[in-house]
């Protein structure tokens, strides 16, 4: 069975399955990586190397979003392109997205480079973790392009159904970071540059991967250099089905930097490497419900594509139900053992163990909230609808949040720096419910249409 036919035709449950475990492979070492190079600094290094890692986290969240806009505009449009049976538009828009990505994350880098020492200072650097961020920073900025294209591309393969190399991918990348960083950064006593250099090492092997399978590989769409010239009508496409995403990962750039400052403003760097800590969690719950939005965002994108809405209004149903689940167990977890995670990171300094116990235990009070309102903002992205996508990924993480974060901590201290969280996921969750019952009869009508035709 062809990969287009089973997204049109396998039942949805399998599909799910079938395209879940690979997506969560992927996102899961992804987001380890992450967290290892955390630990290994915290555990080597010291809080305050932590610190600084964590201050330049804001920035990487600046080139991740490069990564979504270009990555998820261009999966979604071959997704919808394919599912409409036009197979070179589809190629043409690989091939516009793959330039794309290599312009826009040049520029960023330099751009960044100019600039890097004051935008460290607004996201919370102070005279402790300025030169532990510097230096992690000064290192990463080369091999961003090679994260742009590595991600973006991977999401691509997802897209046009193959989350088995997708997952491939993850797994020679964070496996060799994972490798790397203990070789470097302590082998050749590198500290937080040894992790950077790591981090770049394995970003450049994810790319060259990627770009092998769609030039030689078995790829459903291929990449042919006659594309890679800028269509405008493509672009806009791309620009977008991923502005939603883009926004999100810039408006959390800018969060993080805000929530930094206020970290700093009532409590100190050891609050801020607490956040790291928290940020490492909280990422590892989300990326698990990400890969639900990855399993189900072919399936929805291509059957939307082909006007088959009772497929995608079961695919929605079953995704929110799976990613709600997944988004209690990692509330579960969480407030059941937080003193045990902090030590994870260090286990040395009584001052982070205090701090990040507590920040755990406020910060994700409401976590399991999220599931719900990430597939239902996937959702929309997934079907086109651009402008409603974009403001449910910025609801939680900015329209609520950032005014929590100078309005709490008046009357709460540092504790309404983690209080600013669960708020803003209650809030933002009866919101997106709205949302959800009108799409929700909008498919009914839809189906209801489709049936009196037939």
């Amino acid at each position: 069975m062809s990969k287009t036919h089973e997204l049109g035709n396998e039942k949805i449950g399998l599909l799910i399955k079938k395209f879940y475990w690979p997506a969560f492979i992927s996102v899961s070492v992804s987001a380890l990586y992450n967290i290892v190079d955390r630990i290994f600094i915290g555990q080597g290094v010291g809080a305050e190397a932590l610190s600084g890692v964590s201050i330049v986290f804001p920035i990487m969240l600046i080139f991740m979003a490069f990564g979504m806009l270009f990555g998820v505009g261009t999966g979604v449009n071959v997704s919808i392109r394919l599912g409409e049976g036009k197979h070179k538009k589809a190629e043409q828009t690989l091939g516009n997205g793959l330039l794309l990505m290599i312009l826009v994350s040049v520029f960023v880098s330099v751009v960044i480079y100019f600039v890097k020492d004051p935008l460290l200072e607004i996201f919370g650097a102070t005279d402790i973790t300025l030169q532990y961020a510097g230096d992690y920073l000064l290192i990463l900025l080369p091999g961003i392009i090679f994260q742009v294209v590595g991600f973006s591309l991977n999401n691509v393969i997802r897209s046009e159904g193959n989350a088995r190399v997708a997952m491939k991918t993850m797994l020679l990348s964070a496996g060799s970071n994972i490798i790397l960083d203990p070789i470097f950064i302590f082998g050749f006593g590198m500290g937080v540059k040894g992790a950077a250099l790591a981090t770049v090492v394995s970003m450049f092997f994810m790319s060259i991967w990627v770009l092998l399978y769609f030039i030689k590989g078995n790829s459903v769409v291929h990449l042919y250099l006659k594309n890679m010239k800028l269509r405008a009508n493509i672009v806009r496409d791309i620009i977008l089905i991923g502005m939603a995403p883009f926004s999100m990962q810039l408006a959390a750039s800018v969060v993080q930097g805000l929530l930094n400052m206020q970290l700093v403003n009532y409590g100190n760097d050891i609050a801020v490497a607490a956040n790291g800590i928290i940020m490492s969690v909280s990422s590892m719950i989300l990326m698990s419900v990400v890969a639900v939005n990855m399993a189900i965002q072919p399936i929805i994108g291509f059957n939307f594509g082909a006007k088959n809405y009772k497929r995608v209004k079961e695919t929605l149903y079953k995704g929110i139900v799976f990613g709600s689940v997944i988004a209690f167990l990692g509330f579960i977890v969480v407030q059941s053992f937080p003193g045990a995670i902090v030590k994870l990171f260090n286990d040395s300094d009584i001052r982070l163990y205090e701090i990040g116990t507590k920040g755990l235990s406020i910060g994700m009070s409401l976590v399991f909230l999220i599931g719900f309102q990430v597939v239902m903002g996937n959702y929309f992205q997934s079907t086109g609808k651009a402008k409603l996508a974009m403001f449910i990924s910025l609801l939680r993480q900015v329209i609520v949040l950032i005014p929590m974060l100078f309005v709490l901590p008046q009357f709460f201290g540092l504790d309404g720096v983690w209080m600013s969280m669960p708020v803003s996921s209650f809030v933002s969750a009866l919101i997106v419910a709205y949302f959800f019952r009108k799409e929700q009869l909008k498919l009914n009508e839809l189906i209801d249409s489709k049936d009196k035709l037939l």
